[in-house]
């Protein structure tokens, strides 16, 4: 197994653990808070964004963003919605197939995106009901900081 099949793998691990048994439109202001309240300890020149329900429950930019960073959040949204996966998980399941999103799925790069930072909202009997997102630092930390918040979020939750 070479290193993207192995991370590939563990994206879906993490898919696979960060379910909820519920999420009420409170828990996804908490969780976008807690996603704030992170990003504004390091100084990090994120947006935050929390959609579920078919609505916007939580939206937040920090010093330093870019109102770019707010389209790369829709973007990385529409991507967990449609295939029900981390955007980061889409990005590397088409590297590792040697493709890119846009070849596999013929997506126009201007409307998806498979940069790490959006995951899913994922509850355990009813599939995803939303999409948590972080945008503007590399994709691979955007990521890890929604997975620590979701992890802290259900850790509470227990």
């Amino acid at each position: 197994m070479d290193a993207l099949d192995a991370q590939v793998d563990m994206l879906l691990a993490q898919e696979s653990k960060l379910q909820f048994s519920s999420f009420s439109f409170e828990d996804g202001v908490s969780v976008g808070l807690d996603l704030l309240d992170r990003a504004r300890l390091d100084k990090l020149p994120v947006v935050v964004d929390v959609f579920a329900y078919g609505q916007q429950l939580f939206h937040a930019a920090l010093p330093r963003s870019q109102a770019d960073n707010g389209e790369w959040v829709a973007r990385k949204r529409r991507t967990v919605l449609r295939f029900s996966h981390s955007s980061l998980y889409m990005g590397t399941y088409c590297k590792s197939i040697g493709m890119e999103l846009d070849q596999k799925y013929y997506l126009p790069p201007c409307t998806y995106a498979s940069q790490g930072g959006g995951f899913p909202i994922l509850l355990r009997d009813g599939g995803v009901i939303g999409v948590v997102t972080v945008s503007g630092l590399a994709e691979e930390d955007d990521h890890a900081l929604v997975v620590a918040a979701l992890e802290a979020h259900l850790t509470k939750q227990q």
